[in-house]
Parts: structure tokens; C-alpha cells; sequence
């Protein structure tokens, strides 16, 4: 028995480390590519240069799309926000079999993929006559990450003890004076971090975009026109800037909702 330890480790490192190469290993190529300075992909690199970032601060279309992602990915963390809280509140307050019942309704539209949910929104959006732009894949990303806010806060209130709100209220305090200075203050954490995670998930976002984006393009969008081309090293630049920001960004976020479970 003691000498199968050994090997069972080892075969259960290299498994680990094989699953880590094939995640990764794109990832760094891309980013190792991005600083290649001639516009022919070769390995080995010979010449390294910053030269297809530069060209990024010039290209206006990409800059467009950069500002109207922010715009979308913005726009939606305040709504996912404004919808997720509520929810979770009134999820709390069922409880029970109706309360899970619901949690398992909410959950939907992050369960169905998103193909799915961006072809259904264009036949809803092209029956009921409005036309396509950032409005409506706002409307789209919104419906698909609320389930995130949604789910995060009501993990986080559920460790909130109901006595501190209830005495709150018995003090003179109404709902809403007891929600701004009881409940908020103990979900903020997980408020943040989902904020987070929703931005980084509608900044990247490309399927539901892809069915109900109009004239505007978004920066996945964008990317995915230039891809049409081949793959070029400002495709390499654009995607490398990407990844880091949104690593950086889902990194913060789940740190926070980290701590929020901890507390």
C-alpha cells in the first residue's frame, strides 16, 4: 500500500501539470507573440518590440469599441446590481420550498447557454419591432449575469443575523433605513466582488452581443471582425491587454468574495 503512494503522487502531479500547460500555455504563447516585432507569426522570436501596442493608441475603430464594451460592461454592473440585491432579499425572505423554487427560476438564464439566450432576445426584440444597438445587449448581458449578483449576496445573507435588523426596526428604524445602514454594510463585499465578476464577464462577452448588437461594435466583436483576416500581432496585442485586465479583475473579485465567505 505505502508503495503505491508514491506513484499515484506523481501520476496525480503530472496530470495536474498537463491540465495547467494545455489552460495556460495558449495564453502565454499569445502573450509572447504580441511582442513580436514582424507581422509574420514564426517561433522562435527573434525580434521583440512594443511596436503593435503603440499601434493600438491609433487604431480609433478599436478605441470605439474599447469605450462602448466599458459602457456596456458599466451600464450592466449597475443593473445586475440593482435587480441581483432585491432578488436576494426576497429570496431570503421566502425561504423554504418556494424560495428555492425561484433560486432555481433566477438561475436559468446563466444555465442556458448563451447562444441560446442571445437568438431568443433577437426573435423576442425583432417581433416586438425595437431595433438593434448597445441598448440591446445591455438588456442582454443584464438578464444573463443578474443570476451572479444574485447568487453571491444571498450566500452573504444568509450568515446575517436577522436580530440585527430586527432590532434596527424595534429602535425606530424602517426597511429601508435598516437596509442602508445593517444590511448593506454586511454584503458589501459581496456586492463588489460580483460587480467585478459581472464587469469582467460583459466586458469579454461575445454570443448574447453577437445576436443583438446593431451598427455598434463592442471589443469582442471587433476582435472577431479582425479574426476574419487571419490572426495579426495587434489581435495578439488587443487580446493580451484583455486577458490581463480581466485577470486582474476576476482575481479582486473573487478575493473579495472570498473574504465575504470567510466573514
Amino acid at each position: 500500500m505505502t508503495g503505491r503512494q508514491p506513484t499515484g503522487g506523481r501520476v496525480f502531479a503530472g496530470l495536474a501539470a498537463a491540465i495547467f500547460l494545455f489552460l495556460y500555455l495558449p495564453l502565454a504563447v499569445l502573450f509572447a507573440f504580441s511582442f513580436q516585432e514582424s507581422r509574420v507569426l514564426s517561433w522562435p522570436i527573434e525580434d521583440w518590440s512594443l511596436r503593435w501596442y503603440a499601434l493600438l493608441l491609433e487604431d480609433s475603430e478599436l478605441q470605439g469599441a474599447l469605450l462602448n464594451s466599458a459602457i456596456v460592461a458599466s451600464v450592466c454592473v449597475v443593473g445586475t446590481t440593482l435587480l441581483g440585491v432585491p432578488l436576494a432579499l426576497v429570496l431570503r425572505r421566502l425561504g423554504g420550498r418556494l424560495g428555492a423554487l425561484l433560486e432555481r427560476t433566477f438561475l436559468l438564464p446563466l444555465i442556458i447557454p448563451q447562444l441560446i439566450t442571445g437568438l431568443a432576445l433577437l426573435l423576442v426584440l425583432n417581433r416586438s419591432g425595437i431595433g438593434l444597438s448597445l441598448g440591446t445587449v445591455i438588456l442582454g448581458q443584464t438578464i444573463v449575469w443578474t443570476p451572479i449578483v444574485m447568487t453571491q449576496v444571498y450566500a452573504r445573507l444568509q450568515r446575517v443575523d436577522a436580530n440585527l435588523e430586527q432590532a434596527s426596526m424595534d429602535l425606530g428604524a424602517n426597511r429601508l433605513q435598516t437596509f442602508f445602514l445593517i444590511t448593506l454594510p454586511n454584503i458589501r463585499t459581496a456586492v463588489v466582488g460580483s460587480a467585478l465578476l459581472v464587469f469582467t464577464l460583459s466586458f469579454d462577452e461575445l454570443p448574447v452581443t453577437f445576436f443583438l448588437t446593431g451598427a455598434q461594435n463592442t471589443l469582442p466583436m471587433h476582435i472577431w471582425s479582425m479574426l476574419r483576416i487571419g490572426i495579426t500581432p495587434e489581435i495578439n496585442a488587443i487580446a493580451s491587454l484583455t486577458v490581463g485586465v480581466s485577470i486582474v479583475l476576476i482575481l479582486i473579485g473573487l478575493r473579495l468574495l472570498a473574504r465575504n465567505r470567510e466573514t
